[in-house]
């Protein structure tokens, strides 16, 4: 079932054995002609192929165009999956039974996204079932990166014809583990060029009352402050840059946004519009619905210019990642929602990146 791709991408340079596995490329295609193109090393999204107002079509996520330079991005996290826990783990440590569990300590003094060799880095087996739904799995083994539990985790992408790309999750585990998935696309609405613009004039909207101070560490303080007020009021439309240079000393601590929103719901885990964005320019829009309580805002402040598909950089702030998860810490902070997955029970998730145009 070989389909023009529009993207460019080619799958033969996606093709390759690593870790004793084949790599490739899968492509999902609606009937409006939208276009995912995602590879099974980490799940990583490379190229989502969408229409501005005037019908031009252009990639609105940073991805490589061959596999070995998706192995080796200087962003290792560029559009991929993340797991078995998405975002930070204070000190790399927490105790569940009575026991300390020790992990990775990859982002400074603390663990970040399951660790450098977490589902990010690895290839999962991979199903394509029609030219709409691609079915991606991965076992997490025994102490994979210091967790406990045998984790078995199933991703399925979808490609509507609403032009709604839904990422379902679904896992068990055979010991009591702690599990918090995400997806870590690098969304640039513009499109990707060289250099890929900036997103800081797109106008976001956040359905979240509240946020999550971090330390200078990007650790939760424990407090859930009000947004109101404060440059992270994102309830009514503004540009994403906005306020991004206030005075702030959760800005600084961030280096910009880089902070999960607790997300307004009527009850818990229920699939509502978490964020909203438009870039004027292209009139292209995105809404991001999910089931989880999160949604972690990252204004992609580290990113320096690195080299992408055809030729595209990607400079600081050329991208937004709307990462839908549980809040950072969960695991040392019991007032958080939990993220203890025990056997018998199915962790799920869903999240949808919804396109459009004005």
């Amino acid at each position: 079932m070989e389909t023009q791709n529009i993207s460019g991408l080619k799958r033969e340079d996606f093709q390759a054995e690593v870790q004793g596995k084949k790599t490739d490329l899968y492509t999902l295609t609606n009937e409006n002609g939208i276009q995912v193109d995602i590879t099974n090393y980490g799940g990583a999204l490379v190229s989502i192929m969408v229409p501005d107002r005037n019908g031009k079509y252009a990639n609105v996520i940073q991805g490589h165009d061959n596999i070995q330079d998706v192995i080796n991005s200087p962003e290792p996290f560029l559009s991929t999956l993340i797991g078995r826990y998405g975002n930070r783990i204070c000190k790399g440590k927490f105790t569940m039974n009575g026991k300390e569990y020790n992990l990775a300590v990859n982002n400074g003094p603390n663990h970040l996204h399951g660790g450098p060799t977490g589902c990010h880095a690895r290839v999962w087996d991979a199903e394509q079932l029609n030219d709409k739904e691609l079915v991606l799995r991965y076992t997490f083994a025994y102490y994979e990166e210091g967790f406990p539990g045998e984790l078995q985790m199933t991703v399925k992408y979808s490609l509507t014809n609403d032009n709604e790309l839904v990422i379902d999750y679904r896992g068990t585990t055979n010991k009591k583990t702690i599990v918090n998935m995400t997806n870590h696309g690098f969304f640039s609405l513009t499109g990707i060029d060289n250099p890929t613009a900036s997103q800081m004039d797109c106008e976001l909207i956040i359905n979240a009352d509240f946020y999550i101070p971090i330390d200078e560490t990007s650790i939760p303080t424990g407090e859930i402050r009000k947004v109101e007020g404060t440059p992270f009021d994102f309830r009514k439309a503004k540009p994403i840059g906005q306020d991004i240079e206030a005075d702030d000393e959760q800005l600084k601590n961030g280096a910009g946004y880089d902070h999960c929103y607790v997300l307004n719901k009527k009850e818990p885990e229920e699939l509502s519009l978490a964020c909203w964005m438009k870039d004027p320019v292209s009139g292209r829009t995105m809404e991001t619905w999910t089931t989880e309580p999160g949604i972690q805002f990252y204004s992609a402040n580290w990113l320096a210019g690195i080299p992408g598909q055809h030729g595209a950089t990607f400079p600081k702030r050329s991208a937004v990642c709307f990462e839908a998860q549980h809040f950072p810490d969960s695991p040392n902070r019991p007032y958080f929602p939990s993220t203890i997955l025990k056997p018998g029970q199915v962790y799920t998730q869903k999240t949808i990146y919804k396109f459009g145009v004005e």
